[in-house]
């Protein structure tokens, strides 16, 4: 979500408004969090509402409990919004049910971290993350959940209402 002002973060011009284009607000749907940045709770101060289906066997949400945690420890304003009976993708109608994708690669068992240089490492064996990781399974169930899309929907319009003070 881009603003047309944004906050200059140098030292300097600190609390001055600039005009430009800037983030105004994060809206990952399903994201991925069990990959682990160097300075991963050094985010934005932005809002950013997550979005889930329970079920996501692809992206699961579990890996982004304790980051959300960390970050709302740190005073960030995060949401994090998991919809029961809900895959990955259940905002899209064109899985109209759920439907396992018995070649499709998932990272879900995989537990990764940034090391130096910007290399991505398996957390447990420090080794270089490859597609070949034996972490790396297949079969994830994809698919619509009408429900779950209606409410994240609805979450969404109401929080870049408020976000952007619209009527």
């Amino acid at each position: 979500v881009v603003d047309a002002d944004y906050e200059v973060k140098d030292e300097g011009k600190k609390g001055k408004k600039k005009q430009g284009l800037g983030f105004a607000a994060y809206i990952p749907f399903y994201p991925s969090c069990n990959v682990t940045y160097i300075g991963s709770g050094d985010v934005a101060d932005k809002p950013i509402r997550i979005f889930h289906g329970a079920l996501d066997d692809f992206d699961p949400p579990a890996p982004c409990r304790p980051y959300v945690a960390l970050l709302q420890k740190a005073g960030r304003d995060v949401q994090h919004t998991e919809y029961p009976d809900a895959h990955h993708v259940f905002d899209s109608p064109a899985i109209k049910v759920p439907i396992q994708f018995p070649q499709s690669q998932t990272v879900r068992r995989c537990r990764l971290e940034e090391a130096e240089g910007g290399r991505i490492v398996n957390s447990a064996t420090k080794q270089t993350f490859t597609y070949e990781d034996p972490c790396v399974e297949r079969g994830p169930t994809l698919g619509y959940n009408k429900n779950a899309a209606r409410e994240a929907q609805k979450a969404v319009k109401a929080f870049l209402t408020a976000t952007f003070r619209l009527q």
